[in-house]
């Protein structure tokens, strides 16, 4: 084990996800943690170190970055991370600042935009070296390197910039959890967490046991690390090699457990790329929440070909132990299109899957995509049909369908680029990604019937769903008769008067 003769301080900034601000009455993601670097900070922290992490999404950003500036002052060592959108950008102010008055300060930046991007990041000067991919052993071996003065090329996993080149050290094998070790939960304050959801019930993930306005405490997790999916429009198979390795069902168990019994939280909405790989151990949590009487509704990552797969009496066992709502990465209504992006769903998984669920009281929210590289608008107009069918059969399931955004490190990014795509030229272009449901990335990949199509069957699914008034009136049994009828004509003149309706309803209440 490393020894430290004296607690030196490591500063771990979390940026804002959402460029509307932090804490409430700001914070959109009122539910999350910074996960990424309390699983980074699990070695240091065991190791000795003074580990100080500052979340910027729970307080107004320059307060974020104050704090930030002044935990640098006598530290060893920045770290930050980030995912495409907003934090990328507030990532890069941050380190900016942090740089300006601590220019000798060594910094680094992981996560997954850094790892599919990383000359990107050396280019601005900022960054010592960008972690790749999983970064717990790695953020350990940095952290020692730093501390003993010695050169980072030895540390495997590493980007680095050399000679005006981008050059990478070793790459680091993915490693199970019998090498990681549980988070640090003692480094957060969960009342940050708490207070906003129990004072806006409604902002955080709601479905099943959480009504609408039901006060509840709601926190995410993670227990798995990567997917062996091959999906071309995901970075998941380059930055993690197609590899996936799960903590102990157990051991999960014992750690969420002793969690809620310090934090009283209700429920759990886990962030692992693919919650369904094995099913064996979806049982065995199902099964161990329900031994314990683990009282905790949970919200997951899941692919319709493991709902197809999996046990009936799997997805009862999880449907009784809290699985209340998931993610289904629908992709598309158009076999071709499936396979050419190599998602591993075929037929009518998609629609089996949002029944089955449905039908168990879980709310899917089906993810569609339009506009991949190469895509026909007849494979456009199949995924909007199939997600229209979606929102008829299955009341819980929310089918959403967004145009299609290419990402560094896949292999449709590669496509795009060859068909004309322009990536954006900076990091603060980058980080300006806040909202799939509007913004089209690649303008002009979409024609205008289909994009009016898509805003249109956007609108009245959210409306015959009751998510935008959660009620079932006049205009939500319209928007259901629209959608049966596949007849949005006068949607558009629709949208604006029902819009207009609820600003003067609003205004005078």
């Amino acid at each position: 084990m490393i020894t430290v003769a004296r607690r030196k301080r490591i500063v771990l900034y979390y940026p804002q996800q959402s460029a509307h601000g932090g804490a409430p009455p700001y914070c959109r993601y009122t539910q999350e943690l910074p996960l990424a670097l309390l699983a980074i900070a699990a070695w240091p922290v065991r190791d000795g170190y003074d580990v100080v992490l500052i979340d910027g999404s729970r307080t107004p950003v320059e307060e974020a970055h104050r704090r930030v500036l002044d935990a640098c002052d006598g530290a060893l060592l920045y770290a930050t991370t980030g995912i495409l959108g907003h934090q990328v950008s507030d990532g890069l102010h941050c380190t900016r600042k942090v740089k300006a008055r601590h220019p000798g300060l060594p910094a680094f930046i992981g996560g997954w935009f850094a790892s599919s991007a990383p000359g990107l990041q050396l280019d601005t000067g900022l960054y010592d070296a960008v972690a790749l991919g999983q970064g717990e052993l790695t953020f350990r071996e940095i952290v020692s390197a730093v501390e003993a003065g010695q050169p980072l090329d030895e540390v495997a996993g590493l980007a680095l910039q050399r000679d005006g080149e981008v050059v990478f050290t070793a790459r680091r094998e993915v490693a199970g959890w019998d090498k990681l070790l549980n988070a640090p939960w003692q480094l957060l304050d969960p009342e940050l967490y708490r207070a906003p959801q129990l004072r806006e019930p409604d902002r955080g993930t709601v479905g099943g046991p959480f009504g609408p306005g039901r006060p509840h405490f709601e926190i995410s997790y993670f227990a798995s690390y990567g997917c062996p999916y091959r999906c071309t429009f995901c970075c998941s198979p380059e930055v993690t090699g197609l590899a996936w390795k799960a903590m102990p069902a157990a051991r999960m168990l014992d750690d969420l457990q002793e969690l809620q019994q310090r934090w009283g939280f209700d429920g759990v909405s886990f962030v692992d790329a693919n919650y369904g790989v094995a099913e064996p151990r979806a049982r065995e949590v199902a099964e161990g929440m329900l031994a314990r009487d683990l009282r905790c509704s949970y919200f997951i990552f899941l692919q319709a070909a493991s709902v197809a797969r999996f046990q009936p009496s799997t997805l009862d066992a999880m449907a009784a132990s809290g699985f209340y709502g998931c993610v289904v990465g629908a992709e598309a209504g158009s076999e071709e299109t499936m396979r050419r992006i190599r998602k591993p769903t075929h037929g009518d998984q998609n629609l089996r899957a949002a029944v089955e669920l449905d039908r168990r009281g879980v709310s899917p929210l089906m993810t569609y995509i339009i506009g991949y590289p190469g895509e026909g608008e007849a494979s456009m107009r199949a995924t909007l049909e199939e997600a229209r069918q979606v929102a008829l059969r299955c009341p819980r399931a929310r089918p959403e369908v967004w145009p299609f955004r290419p990402i560094p490190g896949t292999e449709d990014y590669e496509l795009a680029l060859r068909d004309g795509f322009v990536p954006p030229r900076t990091l603060e272009e980058w980080g300006s990604a806040e909202d799939y449901w509007t913004d089209e990335a690649w303008p002009g990949r979409i024609a205008d019937d289909v994009k009016r199509a898509r805003r249109m069957f956007m609108f009245y699914s959210s409306l015959a769903q009751g998510r935008v008034r959660s009620t079932q009136g006049f205009w939500e049994r319209r928007a259901r008769r629209r959608l049966a009828r596949n007849d949005f004509r006068f949607g558009l003149l629709e949208a604006r008067v029902f819009h207009g309706l609820q600003r003067v309803a609003g205004l005078l209440s």
